[in-house]
């Protein structure tokens, strides 16, 4: 082997000085599962990744959830505990060619005992050709996949490769989650343990809000306040109110996701497109959304109000407020705004009924207190020759074998025969469903059948 042109000293003061010049999250990454956060329903103590990863039985597998919460991370963990060879395979610049040569050294050194795990970000933008090129080596066991992905792996990946894989999911970190990353890096050498700097508790949790569950995001705030900060002659650092405010959007410091001003903010815009008002429900939209809210968060909330508020009223308000998710979905914030505007401005306007959420609200009450209400005999299935001595569908009607589409058999248990939940009201279309159950309930009173 030729001789190096370059001495040892040298080569590690550079490998020194490029390690200090990464980012605050790439010197912090965790390199066991002591320092890893988050994710104890899956790496607590006797958890069943936890179990897998201690025993060395890992298996190929999909990291399901938010960017930032450690999915990368977790997967060199891994690689690390079962001394395997460790790949990070791009899905955004490799293609067939790329993915067989790689297979190819995989099995190659396992010929040589070395197992090899490849790491692949971003896996749901495989397509399918490129997806498939993988079975063969995950059935034979030549590598052990870890794929991590943002998207829902049941749309995504092809439910070949799918079902040879585990698939676990891991959630947003909670801000005590990320307080304790944010509190190691100021006292850990790889972070900024090595000079004094002073911020408060209060500011730290600020940043914990602002990064909304993601590691990476909490650690770059953190790295930008801190090289923003106010630095004395002795080289001390500190992070002042007014930095915190420039570095980050003060709109998110009036903001926390997880605070009162969260729920005062979603209560507000519910209430507006109660009272039929759609200008106050864009302005309490437009609050959330400009202080950085989740528009998936906003999405959920005008769909449970769909039906919730409108209802059979209007009963398209819910495949608007559906449509409105999808959308958010697809591209994000700032476009999806005008979406959900459409679909606010809408619930505002439509015709409102309660009738649903009161009915089962009902419903619910009677359920609870009487829960061991026996079915009907003749409501139950009868599939085995023993139920159908036991009288199991004895007296069932089939509504489709009468001319009027229904029977007098009444389907609510004895005890609560008579009971009424669902009640329309005069708005929207719910009239028709009013007018509707009145005949409904007429019709079965005349040709009620005693079973």
């Amino acid at each position: 082997m030729p001789k190096k042109n370059y001495d040892e000293n040298q080569i590690s003061l550079f490998d020194h000085d490029r390690e200090v010049a990464q980012p605050l999250a790439a010197r912090m990454r965790p390199e066991d599962l002591s320092e890893y956060a988050g994710q104890q329903h899956l790496l607590g103590e006797g958890k069943v990744l936890r179990r897998l990863i201690e025993n060395d039985q890992v298996s190929s597998m999909i990291f399901w959830g938010p960017p930032g919460v450690g999915k990368t991370t977790l997967a060199r963990i891994i690689a690390n505990r079962t001394k395997a060879r460790f790949i990070d395979f791009s899905a955004v610049t490799s293609g067939i060619r790329e993915i067989r040569q790689v297979m190819n050294e995989a099995e190659e050194s396992l010929r040589f005992g070395e197992k090899t795990i490849l790491f692949i970000d971003e896996i749901h933008r495989f397509n399918k050709a490129q997806q498939d090129a993988f079975l063969p080596f995950v059935e034979k066991g030549s590598i052990i996949l870890i794929g991590a992905t943002t998207e829902n792996p049941s749309f995504e990946i092809n439910s070949a490769l799918l079902s040879r894989c585990r698939v676990f999911v891991l959630q947003s970190l909670t801000e005590e989650d990320i307080m304790g990353l944010l509190k190691r890096a100021l006292t850990d050498p790889r972070g900024f343990g090595n000079q004094k700097v002073t911020i408060s508790e209060e500011n730290l949790h600020r940043i914990a809000a602002f990064a909304n569950g993601d590691a990476r995001g909490a650690l770059g705030a953190l790295e930008m306040v801190i090289l923003n900060g106010d630095s004395d002659r002795d080289g001390n650092t500190t992070v002042t109110d007014e930095i915190l405010a420039q570095c980050l959007s003060k709109k998110s410091l009036l903001y926390d996701k997880n605070g009162e001003e969260h729920y005062n903010l979603i209560s507000a815009l519910h209430k507006s497109m109660r009272n039929s008002d759609p200008d106050a429900s864009v302005y309490w939209l437009a609050r959330m959304l400009e202080a950085g809210e989740d528009p998936l968060y906003v999405a959920r909330r005008v769909v449970r109000f769909a039906s919730e508020d409108v209802g059979l009223a209007d009963s398209r308000a819910l495949e608007v407020a559906v449509a409105a998710y999808q959308a958010c979905h697809f591209i994000g914030m700032p476009e999806c705004s005008v979406h959900l505007t459409h679909a606010v401005v809408y619930m505002a306007c439509a015709p409102k009924s309660n009738a649903c959420d009161v009915a089962y609200m009902e419903a619910a009450r009677d359920a609870s207190d009487m829960l061991a209400e026996p079915v009907p005999l003749h409501l139950r299935n009868a599939p085995t020759k023993l139920m159908k001595e036991l009288d199991y569908g004895k007296g069932y009607m089939y509504a489709h074998d009468y001319e009027e589409k229904m029977t007098g058999m009444t389907c609510l248990p004895e005890s609560l025969e008579g009971r009424e939940y669902y009640r329309p009201t005069d708005q929207g279309n719910e009239i028709r469903y009013r007018e509707r159950v009145a005949k409904i309930k007429e019709w079965k009173k005349a040709h009620k059948v005693d079973l």
